[in-house]
């Protein structure tokens, strides 16, 4: 699979040594780590020993030898059994930063050989508020699109929404009861819930309404074309609220995204075709079954993946699949990313499974399932309202900025209202998104209010404070922090030689976030930076700096930490404020 992105610090240490290793044995790694003993520490010739039945120590210093290391390093060390501690030259540092500052892409590459990659988020349902359940897939998928796009990869947007099946003819039915003009207003202004929970009550009160709602599924999908002016209504109105609710949480979806599963609709028979032209169906208590190899049920026997129902309807099993060999054939992907909840795991990897059966997913191509948890409320369960509902996320965010104003307003009570709104709107929803995205994907986490707004720790505020402690030192200084000064930095002190460490390892940084499709790799990052900068700030004096040359090396390292927080922060959909 491609290489997500390119030129890191380690990557070069493990070139050079490569070199040196290659030497013994072709393709040995060098294992090259980030030590508490030196910068990095190669690990690699243990390992080789082993193999080659010699003493690792010599074997080490071998390598040492006939590695090209001295314009990168100022000590190269054998040490212990036989690892290689490697300490970088202060001015090979220096020079990095100085050529870091000087390219708009901050050092990072773009790829090679870039790919189409489809990412599948958000999904929300038709005629239906988007509630908590959403945030993870539509914020980790808006971030993996972003920084896919930074490594220079073509990616497409798809946004599978639910717009299609039997509960339309219950809402198409309720649409008609209330009359277009009333069911317009009630969806326009975003209250789907109450107008579902409406259909659902005439659908489960009222024999009669039953009865015309699965008439309506009949003709809606035998193409009645008053049918289906009328579920486009719903599907437009859901669309619009949607797109409200993106806005708001600062996500780049849009209404060319929606790839609906009507979409798919039209391609389900030829799905059918496809898998029983290959000998891959099954029937089963009536239904068409695939089998894929090594899925069972928990008494051992094989689990079938239903395509087709016994009533002759679909299953959502030939819509996922309608929609991997449409992404494959159509739009050219090679990898496609399915940021979906955990439990659908065994159901994604099963079509995967049968997708691969029936040449639609052909070697040199990659479905991915980004698996993520669940958020949880104090009590460890799924986060709800104290009425007992979903909480709605629009509401959500909509208290996150209050909370985050209410926090400003007491920090610098001579603030204007107006002026605290659009920092209020970056806080507020960067703190629920870092929140998120800090913690590691496939973990669940439990949502505090008091503990990701917190100006202090491994937060979205925090971050936030360090870019705009920043700028704050740029205008005391009269200067922009954007513009490149062309300066070297002099990493005289240790605050000043680990901020730029810290500094020259953006790279890496987004090849992990990628290469684990983990954006919590990025937090993590950004975070160990401005816990960096804070001590630097601390310990090195800025603008009170013993000369001019310290003092413009010192707001070399202070301007190049701005662009990279705030673009990592971007990259993440979060946005850096200069004043807080």
């Amino acid at each position: 699979m491609p290489r997500w992105a390119m030129a890191d610090l380690r990557a070069l240490l493990e070139e050079r040594l490569g070199v040196a290793f290659d030497a013994v044995e072709p393709g040995a790694d060098p294992q090259v780590r980030p030590s508490d003993h030196a910068d990095f520490q190669a690990n690699g010739a243990l390992a080789l020993a082993r193999r080659l039945g010699r003493d690792p120590r010599q074997l080490a210093a071998e390598i040492v030898d006939r590695a090209e290391l001295a314009d990168l390093c100022r000590a190269v060390e054998v040490s212990g059994p036989g690892f290689v501690n490697l300490t970088l030259d202060d001015a090979f540092v220096s020079r990095q930063l100085q050529a870091m500052a000087g390219d708009q892409r901050l050092g990072v590459e773009a790829v090679e050989e870039p790919v189409t990659v489809v990412v599948d988020y958000s999904a929300p349902n038709v005629a239906k508020e988007m509630h908590v359940g959403h945030l993870r897939s539509t914020i980790i998928g808006d971030a993996l699109c972003r920084t896919l796009d930074f490594a220079g990869h073509k990616v497409i947007r798809e946004n599978h929404v639910g717009d299609w099946g039997t509960p339309f003819g219950m809402l198409i039915e309720h649409l008609v009861a209330v009359g277009e003009e009333e069911a317009v207003h009630e969806l326009s202004v975003g209250d789907l819930d109450t107008f579902y929970r409406q259909a659902r009550a005439s659908f489960d009160a009222d024999e009669a309404f039953r009865e015309r709602a699965r008439r309506r599924v009949v003709l809606l999908q035998s193409g009645d074309e008053e049918t289906l002016r009328l579920w486009r209504i719903l599907v437009g109105q859901s669309i619009r609220y949607f797109d409200a609710v993106y806005s708001q949480l600062g996500v780049l979806l849009t209404d060319a995204d929606v790839v609906g599963e009507s979409f798919y609709n039209p391609m389900l028979p030829g799905v059918v075709a496809g898998l029983d032209e290959r000998g891959l169906l099954v029937e089963s208590e009536g239904a068409l079954c695939a089998f894929p190899e090594g899925f069972a049920n928990r008494h051992g026997d094989p689990l079938p993946l239903i395509v087709q129902k016994s009533d002759e309807g679909f299953g959502y099993a030939a819509t996922d699949l309608a929609a991997i060999r449409d992404r494959v054939e159509r739009l050219g992907a090679r990898v496609i990313l399915y940021v979906v909840g955990a439990p659908q795991a065994q159901h994604l990897e099963m079509c995967f499974a049968v997708a691969r059966m029936a040449g639609w997913l052909p070697p040199g191509t990659e479905a991915v399932h980004v698996a993520h948890g669940s958020v949880l409320g104090s009590d460890r369960k799924m986060f709800r309202s104290r009425s007992g509902h979903s909480v709605k996320l629009g509401e959500l965010l909509e208290e996150a900025v209050l909370r985050a104003d209410a926090a400003l307003a007491a920090r610098d009570p001579g603030r204007p209202a107006q002026e605290r709104a659009p920092v209020a709107r970056a806080v507020g929803t960067g703190a629920v998104k870092y929140a998120d995205l800090s913690t590691d994907r496939g973990h669940d986490y439990v949502f505090d209010w008091d503990r990701m707004l917190a100006l202090e720790g491994d937060t979205g505020p925090y971050l936030q404070y360090a870019h705009a402690r920043i700028h704050a030192i740029f205008r005391r200084a009269e200067s922009d922090p954007g513009a490149d000064s062309g300066v070297a930095p002099v990493l005289a002190q240790p605050a000043e030689r680990a901020l730029g460490l810290v500094l020259l390892g953006y790279p890496e940084a987004i090849g992990a976030t990628l290469s684990s499709w983990s954006p919590s790799r990025l937090c993590a990052y950004l975070f160990s930076l401005a816990t960096a900068f804070t001590t630097f700030y601390e310990n090195c004096p800025v603008l009170q700096a013993p000369d001019p040359e310290t003092r413009a090396s010192r707001l070399a390292l202070a301007a190049l930490s701005a662009r990279v927080l705030d673009h990592g922060l971007g990259l993440l959909g979060i946005g850096a404020p200069d004043q807080m």
